[in-house]
Formats: structure tokens, C-alpha cells, sequence
């Protein structure tokens, strides 16, 4: 208990609890709310409040990627697409209790294996990052001269799972 109330008691902490329970939330929101607008504006909602936790960390070039890309950029584009396209509701499917009784065991053991490999896993020395003045010079030096290859790795990963949304998203058109 007194440890708890130690942590509160610093401004920042406070700001990041705020922050945390502001980005689960959302996520929650997103997650079980039915109308898809309803969910991309929970979904902004989340994205700015990562930016206040960048914020918080002193990351203020990722914070305004944040914002400027990820809640502006792609939630709009997201409202386009959802406003453009043929949408219409679905009936809602039967309940199985065997599917959800499954999903829940499949989403502990993915935790439990996360948490296991995270825990066990030989993180690096941080680089020498200097925030400096021009704190964007510095992480674009970091990224393009000592992190290129898990940067461009990263890419083609996105890529990847880009592609194969489209594919999930054409075959439940079909």
C-alpha cells in the first residue's frame, strides 16, 4: 500500500496511469463496440493517447507521427473507406461456447508464451542515444546507420501483414 501511494505521488505517474487506463479503454471500446465508426473513433481515441504517453517519455518527434499519421491519417482513411464502401450489417452469428472456450485457452497460452520469451530474452545495451537539441537528426541517424536492417525488417513485415489483411478482408466478401 505505501509503495502504491508512493508512486502516485509524483505528477508523472499519475499522467501515465491516466495515459494507460486512457489506451486499454479505447482498445476495449474498439473491441466491443458493433457500429465500425464507433470503433475507428475509439481507435483514435487510443492512438492519442499513445501520443500523451510519447509525450510523457520525452518523445516528442514520436508523439507528433503519432498523432499526424496514426490518428489523423489512417482513422480518417479508415471513415473514407468504411463511408465509400458497401456496408451493411450482418446478422449476428449464433454464440459457441466451444470457439470461445478455445480462443480464451489460445489467447492465455500466446500470453503466457509472450511473457515467458520476454522474460528470458537478451535485450541489448541501449545505443548511445543523445536527445540533444534535434532530437529527430538523432533518431534518424540511429535508424538509418545503426538500426537499417531490423528497420527495413520491420517494413516488410508490415507489408506482409498488410497484404494478408487484404486477403482475410476479400475472402469475406466472397
Amino acid at each position: 500500500m505505501n509503495n502504491f501511494l508512493q508512486f502516485f505521488s509524483q505528477g508523472e505517474n499519475i499522467a501515465f496511469a491516466v495515459f494507460a487506463v486512457c489506451i486499454i479503454s479505447g482498445a476495449i471500446f474498439m473491441i466491443n463496440f458493433t457500429k465500425v465508426v464507433h470503433m475507428v473513433l475509439s481507435l483514435a481515441f487510443t492512438f492519442i493517447s499513445l501520443a500523451g504517453l510519447y509525450i510523457l517519455l520525452q518523445a516528442e518527434f514520436v508523439a507528433f507521427v503519432q498523432v499526424l499519421i496514426y490518428a489523423g491519417a489512417i482513422s480518417i482513411l479508415m471513415i473514407f473507406g468504411i463511408m465509400m464502401t458497401k456496408h451493411q450489417t450482418e446478422e449476428e452469428q449464433p454464440k459457441r461456447p466451444m470457439h470461445s472456450l478455445f480462443l480464451l485457452i489460445g489467447v492465455i497460452g500466446l500470453l503466457g508464451i509472450l511473457f515467458y520469451a520476454i522474460q528470458n530474452a537478451p535485450f541489448p545495451a541501449p545505443g548511445n542515444f543523445q536527445p540533444g537539441e534535434s532530437n529527430t537528426q538523432a533518431i534518424g541517424e540511429l535508424i538509418f546507420n545503426q538500426y537499417v536492417i531490423p528497420f527495413e525488417l520491420i517494413s516488410v513485415l508490415l507489408t506482409v501483414a498488410f497484404i494478408g489483411a487484404i486477403i482475410l478482408a476479400k475472402r469475406e466478401d466472397e
